[in-house]
């Protein structure tokens, strides 16, 4: 399934080097501060289409393959491909087992044969692409007739609190910025494939303090990769700020970060 014999795919543009850089580092800690990312795929597990029993699947954008080995518990008899920019998350995943073959691949243009899988699974990953058209276009490529393409992403509106509080502090960019949920409608819409579910649901968590929200984010690999982010370390006082400002969002529960969920599934 996995075309080894394709001539080798360019190098990734700049950005999705730095993207697969962070999240390499980070596979070591991604699973001990990754609860929103087994919330969210969960909840996409189980808008999987009941009938749907597929010979070949694809968890693309694997990371550390938890839900690589998720999908072999569903779908035992399956052969699993797990597809992921950061080789370093791959190497951590390949020992644990879940898919059959693990593949260096970009979203925007997947190192699979057409036609070659029923289910492509991927949650929390295609945010990161720049080209959500050409993401589609992929999957309808790769996917066989019948098949499903099922993700989760993130959208505007995501970690507002943290970016509003920032705002109070300075004018750099330093929360990652996602497209509108209105462009994953349009852009569903204009692709080949049927949209048989597309959703925003926000989901919220809760932390002591700020300190703890960003020690989180950076083990996930996924802080600010934004252009325009600031350089070298933040002041002492812009932190105090910060700590400052994101107070005013404090709950019984604590202080929220909300990130805004798009599901999609999709049919070929």
């Amino acid at each position: 399934m996995a075309d080894l014999s394709q001539p080798p795919l360019p190098q990734p543009h700049p950005a999705k080097q730095q993207v697969a850089a962070s999240f390499s580092r980070a596979a070591a800690s991604y699973d001990s501060v990754a609860q929103l990312q087994r919330d969210v795929g969960q909840a996409l597990l189980a808008r999987l289409p009941a009938p749907l029993q597929p010979r070949q699947w694809v968890d693309l954008g694997s990371g550390t393959g938890y839900f690589s080995r998720a999908l072999y518990q569903r779908y035992p008899h399956a052969t699993g491909v797990a597809v992921d920019i950061a080789e370093g998350m791959l190497r951590h995943a390949r020992p644990l087992g879940g898919a059959c073959y693990h593949v260096v691949g970009d979203a925007e243009r997947l190192p699979l044969r057409s036609a070659s899988a029923e289910l492509i699974f991927t949650s929390l990953a295609v945010q990161w692409c720049s080209d959500f058209a050409a993401v589609l276009d992929e999957a309808a490529r790769v996917l066989r007739p019948g098949g499903v393409l099922a993700f989760t992403s993130l959208c505007q509106g995501t970690l507002y609190e943290l970016q509003g509080s920032w705002q109070q502090v300075d004018g750099a960019v330093h929360v990652n910025r996602f497209r509108a949920a209105q462009d994953y409608q349009r852009l569903c819409a204009a692709s080949s494939l049927s949209t048989l579910e597309l959703q925003v649901c926000p989901h919220v968590l809760h932390y002591p303090g700020v300190r703890q929200l960003t020690h989180e984010l950076k083990a996930l690999g996924a802080h600010n990769l934004n252009p325009g982010r600031p350089s070298g370390l933040t002041g002492r006082a812009r932190v105090a700020a910060l700590l400052q400002a994101y107070e005013q969002y404090r709950g019984p529960n604590g202080l929220p970060a909300t990130y805004q969920v798009v599901y999609g599934v999709l049919g070929k």
